[in-house]
């Protein structure tokens, strides 16, 4: 039945081997019927094609304005090593999110993060306007080369976390704190002296840490050039963590060593269930106005003055 294509998948990723399908779900559907191996066979087969399938489908009549970029290794046990997913989430042009590429690779190397990306491009992927992702170099070097237009969002969920793993423990809570001022912000010029502060505090004793933020500076401040009410989209990668992030955590595994194959279909069936339940951003008619190229400043959309309007009638005129 489609309810057990939809829970199949999940409970085979939260650690419930193909043998424990039956009893599992026998005292939930009340029958064993339709649950022997042989169909748990043949439904990760046909997971397996659906997944195939999605990977080779057209681009080219959807625009993904946004886009969230991440590895993400999964503890699943596979003939050689843990799974690494290259996941691309976008934001459609009416603001819905969906996810738009699941590709096995490694996430650091920007071989694996191009090929996906020019195969995406090849399927008639548009650059998205702006691109979120951690300070992996591969995903970077590869976006630079595949969609060079597309603007760079550093996420802070990742960049918290390696400032922190600078800094000493005892060094931490003021440290988040002084962080928050930057990205929580109200505008870049608030968020430049945040920065500020943030150095004059840490910069004598911590200088790798400070490093970090301002190293990187540019692109942890590139949201501000966006509608204020997408700010808490554009900051983090959050929408595949938050999807992955009790898949991430799985201790528990098949019996016998899995194959990529099964593994990749699997996390797409995740998304896929997943999918149903995210929400739009926050207001979605201002996606296409950043697709348009409108221009917006403190988060506020800025009107074009009303001598650039003539001078564009009497060059349409």
């Amino acid at each position: 039945s489609p309810q057990i294509n939809e829970v199949l998948p999940l409970l085979y990723l939260h650690g419930l081997s193909s043998q424990d399908f039956t009893p599992a779900l026998q005292q939930f559907l009340g029958t064993s019927s339709g649950l022997s191996a042989s169909v748990i066979t043949r439904l990760t087969v046909q997971w397996q094609d659906e997944a195939h399938a999605f990977s080779d489908r057209d681009l080219s009549t959807v625009d993904y304005v946004y886009l969230w970029a991440d590895g993400v290794h999964l503890n699943v046990r596979l003939d050689e090593a843990k799974l690494c997913l290259l996941v691309m989430v976008g934001v459609r042009v009416d603001g819905r999110k969906e996810l738009v590429a699941l590709a096995e690779g490694y996430r650091e190397s920007a071989g694996s993060w191009a090929d996906l990306l020019r195969d995406c491009k090849r399927r008639g992927m548009r650059a998205p306007v702006l691109a979120v992702g951690d300070g992996a170099l591969g995903f970077w070097n590869a976006l630079r080369e595949v969609f060079p237009d597309t603007r760079e969002q550093r996420c802070w969920f990742h960049k918290i976390a390696n400032v922190l793993a600078a800094l000493p423990k005892s060094a931490h809570p003021g440290a988040k704190k002084a962080l928050a001022e930057i990205w929580n912000a109200e505008d870049r010029d608030h968020a430049r002296r945040a920065v500020a502060a943030f150095k004059l505090a840490y910069g004598a004793k911590f200088g790798k840490a400070v490093a970090k933020v301002v190293d990187d500076l540019d692109e942890l401040l590139a949201f501000y050039d966006f509608p204020a009410e997408h700010w808490v989209h554009l900051r983090t990668t959050n929408p595949i963590e938050s999807t992955f992030a009790t898949v991430r955590h799985r201790t528990k595994v098949t019996k016998g060593p899995g194959s990529k194959a099964a593994g990749l279909a699997m996390a797409f069936k995740l998304i896929e269930a997943a999918q149903h339940r995210w929400r739009a951003v926050n207001a979605p008619h201002l996606v296409a106005l950043v697709r348009a190229g409108a221009r917006f400043e403190r988060g506020k959309l800025v009107e074009r003055p009303a001598t650039e309007l003539v001078t564009t009638e009497a060059a349409a005129a």
